[in-house]
């Protein structure tokens, strides 16, 4: 199965950290994992998708409203990339989506081949 699997949600005060994450498989069209672009988004109610974070090998990029407070990284051994996510407020609530990018890559930082099922996080005032 190539479908990410997110975990690690959950409800969180303000000013707390946590961390989610992904589970993508280890081959795809005889591409491994170290190979894929990975990113994650987020949607809040009422709300359209947002991006908030992608990795390579080891370039990375971050929207402004999560620069500085997360920080996305892989474990390449494990198939698995993370999202550290510290200094929670409450404009962070939302569904948390992973997403991979398989070989041949998208040609935009904003597209991505397979999508998981979500993971929601949500943060207290």
């Amino acid at each position: 199965q190539v479908q990410p699997v997110e975990s690690g949600g959950g409800l969180v005060q303000a000013g707390d950290s946590l961390r989610l994450s992904c589970a993508a498989s280890g081959r795809t069209f005889g591409r491994t994992f170290d190979s894929y672009r990975m990113g994650w988004f987020r949607q809040a109610p009422g709300k359209g998708r947002e991006f908030v974070a992608a990795i390579s090998w080891g370039s990375t990029d971050y929207a402004d409203s999560v620069k500085g407070r997360f920080t996305i990284s892989r474990d390449n051994a494990k198939n698995t990339v993370y999202l550290q996510m510290n200094s929670l407020n409450h404009e962070d609530t939302a569904v948390y989506y992973c997403a991979s990018d398989v070989p041949p890559y998208r040609s935009s930082l904003y597209e991505f081949d397979y999508w998981g099922q979500g993971t929601q996080v949500t943060v207290s005032s």
